[in-house]
């Protein structure tokens, strides 16, 4: 595998700052996180979103375990609605 593709990718520090968030959002699970799943090519994310807070985790469930996948601030107006409508989606809103 070729490393040095990482070597030029520049730290996203605000990323980098909530990466504590994580483990909270994912063991309190609940208001004001709004968690749906969705499946898409065969793989189901499970989404919690802090909208409070414009973050976003994004876990992977796989056959008996789940791993975490991403994690991200959501800085664009259109991403931000494009996640509620997808959370009102799952909810039947």
């Amino acid at each position: 595998m070729d490393f040095n593709i990482y070597a030029e990718r520049i730290p996203d520090f605000r990323r980098c700052e909530r990466i504590r968030w994580v483990k909270p959002m994912i063991e309190k699970g609940s208001e004001p996180v709004k968690i749906w799943r969705e499946t898409r090519n065969g793989e189901t994310r499970i989404h919690l979103w802090l909208e409070a807070a414009s973050y976003l985790v994004v876990l992977n469930e796989r056959n008996g375990y789940i791993l975490p996948w991403t994690a991200y601030l959501v800085e664009r107006e259109h991403e931000k609605a494009k996640l509620n409508k997808r959370w009102g989606k799952y909810k039947g809103l």
